[in-house]
């Protein structure tokens, strides 16, 4: 005659708590590490919706528009909108653009005329291995946001 089994085994509950305190170790670091790329990621779409913002303002009101980027306070602004957007501390900026559109060492523009075409420029949003640059066409105004790798 043979019993019927119930409950687990000391091993099989041995073998669930390690896998627990396996999933406990090292889950978290992995969720730390996607978060500072999604951030990146957060602050290039939001540096491109600005630009957008403006581009969009240019040919609505048939004016020129401009974005202002301060690379040392890591915010920016849009003519014509009173808000300004402060990106994550954590991110490092640099800003590509026509000479005489640099205000000084650490502030410059990106100007959008009436018929949608721009000065054109890059902004680069970069963390420690990732990057994003987003390209500003100068004929066309169009924005598009590249990932690359970060440079030393």
């Amino acid at each position: 005659m043979k019993r019927e089994q119930r409950g687990f085994t000391l091993l099989e509950i041995l073998v669930a708590l390690v896998i627990g305190v396996l999933l406990v170790a090292l889950v978290p670091p992995l969720l730390s590490g996607m978060s500072g790329a999604t951030e990146l990621r957060g602050a290039a779409r939001q540096l491109a919706a600005g630009l957008r913002n403006a581009r969009n303002e240019a040919v609505t009101r048939q004016r020129e528009a401009v974005l202002t980027l301060d690379l040392a306070q890591r915010r920016f602004a849009v003519s014509g909108d009173p808000r300004e957007i402060a990106l994550p501390g954590s991110v490092a900026l640099r800003l590509y653009t026509a000479q005489s559109e640099l205000l000084d060492a650490a502030t410059g523009n990106i100007r959008f005329f009436p018929d949608g075409g721009s000065t054109g420029g890059a902004i680069t949003v970069s963390g420690p291995k990732l990057a994003y640059r987003i390209n500003v066409d100068w004929l066309t105004g169009a924005i598009a946001i590249v990932e690359q790798d970060a440079q030393p």
